[in-house]
């Protein structure tokens, strides 16, 4: 994964997903909060990350970034926006630091003395060479991220490259690893490592020429790019969660026109931002997978709970630790908070009961029960007949079960509270309105 944040790249690329490209360079800048000049540059580093990512793609493409992404907008095993999670996404000087690290130790095992020579070595343009400092932490990510291992030994250590199991692997388990892997990053959620583990398996499969075998044999469609998009935000809340530190961050709200601002350089010229500053301890992320949202559930200085959409997180930072019976006791509220949530809510339970209809003799299997059985969460069918069953269950508001409950259509009446039956009729006698003949 990268180690630098690109929340202004990944607000760029959420909008042009959304808007098909729609948007002109200044309503695309005045949206992100930044000038057209900066907006000129960002498309500019977008396209030769994509240029190198997707060298396939056919000549008129290039010319048009948009056109990049419509070009397998609905039907890829490669995701396009995935490329920012790649190389790229690394400074330069440290994604060339790297790249000479891992050549060296694919040669062969090498102590640090031998690879700050290795670094060290050759012309570089600039005159900026790594210290020993700077070295040790790149091998130290490298190892906690199963690059690279330590040899067992005295001092001076020897570090050697991690990939014991691939060359384990015969070549029909690489192919067959490589479409189970293929499989899971495409459906499961999160992605992008598995995504990144299909990347690395493929450049395997290219050296011992066993492409043919492994062609993509499966097309996958995308709803919601922005799930992958919003995992650049997930691994470093996690990271926070695991050390008990609070988190610092830039949050727009969905609800305001802005979803990035840009850094002032200059304070003469620095203009208000429309988000907010927050400093909140991080206890829990949740995925809706009805929008394809990625939630952060969070405790401020008031001990109250806080929801924010990661899409609307930028510059996250992490702050002080807390200690770990105060993280393990909010923790503990909120998930008491939660017990009866749909998915976030912690309003007060409310008891909806629903009769959900049969579908007609002669159609196989009773696809509705079937769905509220899966799908139900801890209801419960309180009654059932030939031609109908009643559904119970107690959850923090109704707001965020609607939609399921809505989904059934006509198979599915509201009983209970009566404020949910009422506004339903009224969705519906909207609806009815809108198909009405002329």
């Amino acid at each position: 994964m990268a180690k630098e944040s690109f929340d202004k790249e990944i607000q760029f690329l959420r909008m042009l997903v959304l808007t098909s490209g729609a948007y002109s360079r200044q309503q695309f800048a005045d949206r992100l909060g930044i000038s057209v000049h900066t907006f000129d540059k960002t498309v500019k580093k977008l396209k030769e990350v994509v240029q190198t990512m997707q060298e396939e793609l056919p000549e008129e493409l290039d010319k048009d970034f948009t056109n990049t992404f419509r070009y397998n907008y609905y039907d890829s095993a490669e995701p396009v926006l995935l490329f920012l999670f790649r190389a790229k996404s690394l400074k330069e000087s440290e994604s060339l630091r790297l790249s000479r690290i891992l050549a060296g130790l694919n040669e062969r095992p090498m102590t640090l003395k031998e690879l700050l020579e290795l670094c060290c070595s050759g012309e570089d343009p600039e005159g900026i060479f790594p210290d020993e400092k700077t070295l040790r932490g790149d091998l130290k990510y490298l190892e906690e991220v199963g690059v690279i291992a330590r040899q067992p030994g005295a001092r001076p250590y020897q570090y050697r490259l991690y990939d014991d199991l691939i060359r384990q692997l015969s070549d029909e388990e690489l192919c067959e690893l490589f479409d189970f892997v293929d499989v899971m990053a495409n459906t499961q959620v999160p992605s992008v490592q598995g995504y990144l583990l299909r990347d690395s398996l493929k450049k395997q499969l290219n050296r011992r020429s066993l492409t043919e075998p492994a062609a993509d044999p499966f097309l996958y469609k995308y709803h919601y790019y922005s799930r992958i998009l919003d995992e650049a935000h997930l691994y470093p809340l996690v990271s926070a969660m695991r050390a008990h530190c609070k988190v610092q961050f830039l949050y727009f709200s969905p609800k305001e026109g802005k979803s990035y601002a840009a850094k002032p350089t200059n304070p003469l010229f620095g203009r208000e931002s429309v988000g907010s500053l927050e400093k909140v301890l991080p206890l829990k992320i949740i995925y809706d997978h009805q929008y394809g949202r990625w939630y952060l559930l969070a405790s401020d200085k008031r001990k109250s709970i806080r929801k924010y959409r990661l899409e609307g997180i930028t510059q996250i930072t992490e702050a002080e630790s807390v200690a770990e019976e105060l993280f393990l006791a909010e923790k503990k509220l909120l998930e008491e908070r939660l017990a009866l949530s749909w998915m976030i809510d912690t309003t007060n339970p409310v008891t909806i009961r629903a009769r959900f209809l049969h579908p007609l003799p002669g159609t196989g299997n009773n696809f509705v029960k079937e769905r509220v059985l899966l799908q139900g969460q801890w209801g419960v069918i309180t009654e059932e007949d030939g031609h109908s069953f009643i559904y119970e269950i107690t959850v923090n508001g109704f707001t965020e079960i609607k939609p399921w409950l809505r989904s059934f259509g006509s198979s599915c009446e509201i009983l209970e509270p009566l404020q949910l039956r009422e506004e339903l009729i009224q969705e519906w006698k909207e609806l009815l309105a809108y198909y009405e003949s002329f």
